[in-house]
C-alpha cells in the first residue's frame, strides 16, 4: 500500500455497479481515499462537500453526462484543481475532443486496462502535486505582500482590509472601535545618533511592544517609517486610554545599550474612534488619529490624546 496515495481524495462517478467495484480493487491496492457517485447530480454534491483532487467519472449517466459535470466543476472557482479523468466508450477522435474542450484532463477508453488506469492517475497525481506547491507558493507570496519586512507585523495593506471588515461590524451590531497611531518620538535623532541598525532595533522593539499587548482580537501592524497602528474593538473610551498609555509606559521604561550609552525612547500617541460603532470610512478615522497624534505631540510628546467621534 502506497502512504502517500492515501493523501489523495479520488471521487469515482458511474452508474454501473460492476465498474464502480471494479476501480475501487483497482485503486485501494495502492491505498487512496475513495467516494463513489451514481450520477451527475450526486457526483457534483460530493464535490462541493469534499474537493477531491481527481475525478473518474462516466461519460454517459442517467441525469446529465459526465462531459457536463467536467463543465460544472471547472465553473467552481472556490476550490482547489480538480483533475478529471472521463471514461468513454467512444474512440473517435471527436469524442475525446470534446471531453478536452468541456475541462477533461485525460480519458479512458472502457473498457481499460487496469495497469493503465493506476499509470493515468500518477499523471494526475504528479499534476495535483504541481498544484499544490503553486497554491503554497501563492499563498507565501501573498503573505509576504501584506507583511513589513522589517517588523513582521502586517503592513499597510492588510491593516486596511481588515479594519474595513472590523468598521462594518462594528456599524452592524454597535461595538466600540478605536484607530491608534503610535509614533516613535525624535526617531531621527536615533539613527543619526546612533545608525540606522540601531533605528531597526528600536522598530522592532516597539513593534513587538505592541504585539504582545494586543488581543487576537484586535490588530497592529506598520505603516511606515516610524509610524504604526492598532485597530482595537470592544473597548470603552475610558479604557482604550488606559490601555494605550500602558503601551506607551512600557515602551518608555526600556533601555537601548547604544555605543555604550544607556538610551531610553518614547513614543507618542492619537487615537480616534467611537463607542457606539456608528464610524465613518476607514481613512476618516486615520486621519483623525493622525490630528489627535500632532496634538499630543505639539503638548511635549510621550502622551496620548484622543478623539471620541460619537
Amino acid at each position: 500500500m502506497n502512504a502517500l496515495a492515501s493523501q489523495y481524495e479520488i471521487l469515482v462517478v458511474d452508474d454501473s455497479p460492476v465498474y464502480r467495484k471494479l476501480i475501487e480493487h483497482i485503486l485501494s491496492a495502492d491505498g487512496y481515499s475513495l467516494s463513489f457517485a451514481c450520477s451527475g447530480s450526486e457526483a457534483l454534491r460530493a464535490h462541493h462537500q469534499k474537493s477531491p483532487d481527481i475525478v473518474i467519472t462516466d461519460w454517459v449517466m442517467p441525469d446529465f453526462s459526465g462531459l457536463e459535470l467536467c463543465q460544472h466543476i471547472r465553473a467552481d472557482k472556490s476550490s482547489s484543481y480538480t483533475y478529471v479523468i472521463l471514461m468513454t466508450s467512444n474512440t473517435e477522435k471527436d469524442g475525446v475532443v470534446k471531453g478536452l474542450e468541456a475541462g477533461a484532463d485525460d480519458y479512458l477508453v472502457k473498457p481499460f486496462d487496469s495497469n493503465e488506469m493506476v499509470a493515468r492517475i500518477g499523471v494526475g497525481r504528479r499534476i495535483i502535486e504541481l498544484h499544490r506547491q503553486l497554491e503554497r507558493k501563492g499563498a507565501e507570496l501573498e503573505e509576504v505582500a501584506r507583511t513589513d519586512s522589517l517588523t513582521g507585523l502586517p503592513n499597510r495593506r492588510a491593516i486596511e482590509e481588515w479594519a474595513s471588515k472590523q468598521l462594518k461590524g462594528a456599524s452592524r451590531h454597535g461595538f466600540p472601535l478605536w484607530v491608534v497611531l503610535g509614533d516613535i518620538d525624535s526617531f531621527k535623532g536615533i539613527n543619526d545618533s546612533f545608525g540606522h541598525l540601531a533605528g531597526d532595533i528600536v522598530l522592532r522593539t516597539f513593534a513587538d511592544t505592541l504585539k504582545k499587548g494586543t488581543r487576537q482580537s484586535d490588530m497592529c501592524g506598520r505603516l511606515g517609517g516610524d509610524e504604526f497602528l492598532l485597530v482595537i474593538s470592544h473597548v470603552s473610551a475610558e479604557n482604550i486610554e488606559m490601555t494605550i498609555n500602558r503601551f506607551r509606559e512600557q515602551f518608555s521604561s526600556l533601555s537601548f545599550p547604544f555605543v555604550g550609552r544607556s538610551v531610553s525612547v518614547t513614543a507618542t500617541f492619537g487615537v480616534a474612534g467611537s463607542e457606539t460603532g456608528d464610524l465613518k470610512e476607514f481613512e476618516t478615522l486615520v486621519r483623525r488619529a493622525d490630528e489627535m497624534l500632532y496634538e499630543a505631540k505639539r503638548a511635549g510628546r510621550n502622551c496620548v490624546r484622543l478623539a471620541k467621534l460619537l
